[in-house]
């Protein structure tokens, strides 16, 4: 997946905010900007593209206050997809908080 595209989609609005995505983004007081900012100026460290139905891919980015988050996002042929975000923890993650660890 290009992070341009998704960029593209973001600018122009074309974005869906699943129920999901949004009741955790409210319990880990994470903002509809943050999640936008993430993906305008953030980094896409996975893809996943045998998603059903359509594919995704996990960006590291910064919120508004530069705290690190990751948002996973789905792309169709109209517009992008926001499933979740999150704070990512050295739990699941190297210190760079891009490399799942295991891998």
């Amino acid at each position: 997946m290009q992070i341009e595209k998704l960029q593209e989609f973001c600018k122009q609005s074309k974005i869906k905010w699943y129920k999901h995505a949004l009741e955790r983004m409210q319990e880990r007081d994470i903002s509809r900007e943050d999640v936008k900012n993430c993906i305008m100026h953030g980094e896409i460290i996975e893809d996943y593209l045998e998603d059903f139905p359509h594919p995704s891919c996990l960006i590291f980015g910064y919120a508004v206050d530069n705290k690190v988050i990751h948002i996973v996002v789905s792309k169709d042929k109209e517009c992008i997809g926001i499933i979740t975000a999150y704070i990512p923890s050295t739990e699941k993650f190297e210190d760079d908080l891009k490399t799942r660890k295991g891998r």
